[in-house]
């Protein structure tokens, strides 16, 4: 019974270790796959994506200062990994908010007037030339920004998940490891315990004389 058992345990020590290995694998081609992505975008941040470039922007565009600015200096910088997708993304929230005055999606007019302003009032907006009332053309910015936005933080997100895949598997490897030397040695020692009793048997108690 007690082979079984530490064959058992070098069985799940190869399996995890097995399992760890592959999870490194997967993290490192997840992580490369978002690199390369961004990289074919070609995307390179603008010059006032940095604190003081979009604090001057968002002061000369009127945003209330209730509004949080980013801080990451990516001005003049590739994109090329999760962290700065994540940078990028949030100046363009600013640069939109810039173009509504301050207006998210759901805080603008849904329709587009001669002033510029929009209104929600059907009667009072721009008709086309089928009749029917013109959409806020800011609306369809906010849009643009929100769907670049998130594909831009998706690409963070799986940069994490990427690198948890890998520090996960360095820890089922180590695990597996650790598992490995704790049921080899345990069966190592067992054997000398058994050879060394072999060898020097305990002496048995003689009888005393009467």
């Amino acid at each position: 019974m007690k082979r079984y058992l530490q064959w058992g345990g070098v069985a799940a020590a190869i399996v995890l270790i097995a399992f760890g290995v592959g999870a490194i694998v997967v993290g490192v081609n997840g992580r490369s796959t978002v690199h390369s992505s961004l990289t074919q975008e070609a995307i390179v941040g603008s010059p006032d994506m940095n604190a003081s470039g979009i604090a001057a922007e968002a002061k000369k565009a009127g945003l209330p200062t209730s509004i949080k600015l980013p801080t990451a200096d990516i001005a003049g910088k590739p994109i090329t990994n999760g962290s700065r997708a994540r940078a990028f993304a949030s100046y363009m929230r600013i640069h939109a908010l810039e173009a509504t005055g301050g207006l998210t999606y759901s805080q603008m007019p849904r329709f587009a007037t001669a002033d510029g302003k929009g209104t929600s009032d059907v009667t009072k907006a721009l008709n086309g030339a089928n009749g029917q009332p013109l959409d806020n053309p800011l609306r369809n910015t906010w849009i643009s920004e929100t769907a670049l936005s998130t594909a831009l933080n998706t690409s963070y997100m799986a940069e994490q998940v990427a690198l948890f895949g890998i520090v996960v598997g360095i820890a089922l490897v180590l695990s597996g490891i650790g598992f490995l030397v704790l049921t080899l040695g345990g069966a190592l020692r067992g054997r000398g315990v058994v050879a060394a009793t072999k060898t020097h048997p305990s002496p048995r108690a003689t009888p005393s004389a009467v």
